[in-house]
């Protein structure tokens, strides 16, 4: 029997052994290089890390990437890592930031629901050498910060600081995917709640009621707000994130598909196999033996 896949914070002993400053809220990490990562591991941080020199490989919600020198990794919480290899020369600038301290962050620099999809599907982005000489410029005023004497405001220039990067690696993005202006609308925070708890939950319902219910809204108004919002119903998007959970299990899990079946909360392995067949085109056997990992 697999036993469960081990979940990292800020608060975990890798994190702490690993970093060079760690306050719960934000890491910093100089030094992959005593990094042993061949177990699974799902991580509940968000994690910004430059590779300066060498490469490396790592494998995310089971899809193999490779990373070079100016290429920036973003993290989101609950994406699954697990083996990852670095070259002998692999340097990096490494920022994690917990999620409830994010989540403060957010509150007032805010977070575009797109990045977030974009991110979650491009999580390695190759930036131009001075995009990243941007992102080594705060990092290393975030490092003297963090790690010289403290002062009366430390926390308040960090989150002044933490903001303005938040603002600058927006505007970065556009380069990669045209975003919508920052907004505070009603239906874009109830969109980006619901896209927070479908993300988040595991295993995930299936019912667009059970989110509502959450969220204090009639199935019928997250449907809409959605469509809105995103161009996609509510019952798309859980659709999506319940498909690339049944896809890893599929690929790098050794339980039995009806150990699957029921991990997901499916009511027999019946309607399991039609609902991979009807999703992926073809039975939960045949995709796993084409892509198991």
């Amino acid at each position: 029997m697999e036993k469960e896949m081990e979940q990292i914070n800020l608060d975990c002993a890798l994190a702490k052994e690993m970093a060079t400053y760690n306050d719960s809220r934000i890491a910093i990490i100089d030094n992959l290089q005593n990094l042993n990562m061949e177990q699974a591991v799902k991580v509940k941080a968000y994690i910004t890390l430059l590779c300066t020199k060498g490469k490396g490989s790592l494998y995310i919600n089971g899809e193999s990437h490779i990373i070079y020198a100016n290429d920036l990794f973003i993290c989101h919480p609950d994406i699954i890592l697990e083996r990852s290899m670095i070259s002998v020369d692999f340097e990096c600038h490494c920022m994690c930031l917990s999620q409830e301290y994010m989540q403060q962050l957010f509150l007032l620099a805010g977070e575009a629901w797109d990045a977030k999809m974009f991110l979650e599907k491009n999580p390695i982005l190759s930036l131009q050498p001075e995009e990243a000489e941007l992102f080594n410029q705060y990092y290393y005023l975030l490092h003297s910060k963090m790690t010289n004497t403290p002062r009366k405001h430390q926390k308040e220039l960090i989150d002044a600081l933490l903001q303005a990067f938040l603002y600058e690696f927006h505007d970065a993005l556009e380069r990669f995917q045209k975003l919508k202006p920052l907004t505070f609308s009603a239906g874009e925070n109830l969109f980006k709640e619901f896209i927070n708890i479908l993300s988040s939950s595991y295993p995930k319902d299936r019912m667009v009621a059970s989110y509502a219910e959450k969220l204090y809204v009639t199935p019928k108004y997250l449907s809409s707000v959605c469509k809105e919002v995103s161009g996609q119903t509510a019952s798309d998007l859980i659709t999506q994130y319940m498909v690339k959970d049944i896809q890893y299990l599929l690929k790098k899990s050794k339980k039995s598909i009806k150990e699957i079946s029921n991990e997901l909360d499916f009511p027999n392995i019946s309607f399991f196999g039609k609902y991979v067949k009807h999703h992926l085109g073809m039975s939960p056997k045949q995709y796993r033996e084409t892509h198991y990992q």
